[in-house]
């Protein structure tokens, strides 16, 4: 009795049917807090299927005009959809060449999250409202309280069920701005963090 013949395997690529994640470069100057949210934004559900995120920490802590001209020089990859610097404006002194970064940025495409004074501004209103102008130092010891956490490192999963009160807070203040005419860099306190998730998670 012959063998019974066994029907030969279909071995040609079954035409995948996922979609195409959306490819976002991330640029920060800081190597803790900033990271250590994006991260953990990563990692939301609505996030993790449709959108990849990669972030490059600038070795030397670079000032935001650094940042700017790395990312124009990545923006050109054909494999990036986006590319965005996370920074702050610091407060008493400002980054230098803060107007020069966003015109830039402005010419070339790339995206910008600014906190001014600090990251730490836009942890706060996580928590709760700030509408009078902070400098760096009282800002990052207020965000400290707030979390409880010793320095620079964020426990950033408890900061995600409350980033849409973050979102609100944000915008709020920046409609303040608008409408008082209060122009960058004296827009303290702002920040455009909320613009970042709107293009993640939208």
């Amino acid at each position: 009795m012959s063998p019974r013949r066994t029907r030969a395997k279909d071995l040609r690529r079954k035409t995948a049917n996922r979609q195409e994640l959306k490819t976002i470069l991330v640029f920060c100057e800081g190597e803790a807090s900033e990271p250590d949210y994006i991260n953990a934004l990563k990692r939301l559900p609505n996030v993790h299927g449709r959108t990849s995120i990669n972030i490059e920490i600038d070795p030397k802590q670079g000032v935001p005009l650094t940042l700017v001209r790395r990312a124009i020089e990545r923006a050109g990859d054909d494999e990036i959809d986006e590319c965005w610097c996370v920074f702050d404006v610091e407060w008493p002194k400002n980054h230098p060449n803060l107007d020069e970064a966003i015109r830039l940025a402005d010419k070339h495409g790339i995206r910008l999250a600014i906190s001014n004074p600090c990251f730490e501004l836009w942890l706060i209103l996580h928590f709760e409202d700030q509408s009078a102008f902070m400098n760096t130092h009282d800002a990052e010891r207020r965000s400290r309280k707030l979390d409880g956490r010793a320095g620079k490192r964020v426990d950033a999963e408890r900061y995600m069920r409350l980033r849409q009160a973050a979102s609100l807070r944000a915008s709020g203040l920046s409609q303040r701005h608008q409408r008082d005419r209060t122009d960058f860099p004296h827009d303290n306190p702002s920040s455009t963090m909320c613009d970042f998730l709107a293009a993640i998670e939208r």
